[in-house]
């Protein structure tokens, strides 16, 4: 164990989950990857669980297509640090918009994750959510809706 000011260990953990959900919404795949320990486990809700990074990435990559345009914030965390290995509990809503579908999901949930220091950073070993709720509207019941800017579809779309 080094000795490190646990005040900076977890503003790094809370840079950490900013990184991995930025990484998600733009689509970041090999930075995400590097915000996941080799051995890393998450399970979104009651529906998609995965063991390891890469079977987390392209989990996430399957899910996340340019179809679909998601939104997460993590907000209010709880983080505990003991030596080289941490938890965190941290708020999470989120959106959804599938055009396709004209679907839109939004809710909130709480993640609980785990942490490891591992060659110098922290990294991501444990991560998953357990909703607290999940809503979905049909935008065509919406008629005031547009979708003004869209960044992952096609340039000649925009």
């Amino acid at each position: 164990m080094t000795s490190r000011d646990r005040r900076d260990d977890i503003d790094a953990i809370k840079s950490l989950k900013y990184r991995y959900l930025r990484c998600v919404d733009l689509r970041l795949w090999d930075e995400l990857a590097q915000t996941l320990a080799p051995e890393v486990t998450a399970s979104y809700g009651k529906r998609l669980s995965y063991t390891g990074r890469d079977q987390v990435v392209e989990g996430l990559k399957g899910q996340m297509t340019n179809g679909v345009i998601t939104e997460h914030q993590a907000h209010h965390p709880e983080i505990e640090v003991d030596g080289d290995t941490a938890t965190g509990r941290w708020y999470l809503q989120d959106r959804v918009i599938v055009p396709a579908f004209d679907t839109y999901i939004f809710g909130g949930a709480f993640y609980d994750d785990a942490y490891a220091f591992i060659d110098g950073h922290w990294m991501i070993t444990k991560t998953g959510y357990k909703r607290t709720y999940e809503a979905m509207i049909n935008l065509k019941d919406v008629p005031s809706f547009q979708l003004n800017d869209n960044h992952l579809a096609p340039a000649d779309d925009k």
